[in-house]
């Protein structure tokens, strides 16, 4: 079974390598595990998300049904990053906002596009149990 020190790995377009490294290192603050000449491993949030160079990545994306991202389960982390995405004016997809008002499932949520357009969504449930 998977333990804490597990990471979970996810890999993703990118059309240029550069781009990517600036936009995740500079923008989210995660931090660069290994460059080669056609991928670059990141440690995403305690996670590894391997950007691999590509023609295929999405020119028009949408939200449903492929984005990634983080499930905070502090709110003052999910606050932190979206302050820093705000700081460092990354791209918005999808504005701050609340997500199923009244509901046990309501969370805050905002989405931003990397520079290949994947999608991260980040998000905090007001209810720690719904975070699964």
């Amino acid at each position: 079974m998977r333990e804490t020190r597990d990471a979970f790995h996810l890999a993703i377009p990118a059309r240029d390598l550069d781009e990517a490294q600036e936009f995740y290192l500079a923008g989210l603050g995660c931090r660069l595990a290994r460059r080669y000449a056609d991928r670059i491993t990141l440690d995403f949030f305690g996670d590894q998300v391997v950007c691999h160079l590509s023609d295929g990545w999405e020119r028009h994306p949408a939200l449903y049904p492929r984005h990634f991202g983080v499930t905070f389960r502090e709110g003052a982390d999910w606050d932190r990053l979206l302050a820093l995405v705000e700081t460092r004016k990354l791209p918005l997809f999808a504005e701050p906002s609340r997500r199923f008002e009244g509901l046990v499932e309501e969370h805050r949520t905002f989405v931003v596009a990397d520079p290949s357009n994947n999608l991260l969504e980040f998000k905090h449930y007001d209810d720690p149990r719904m975070m699964y």
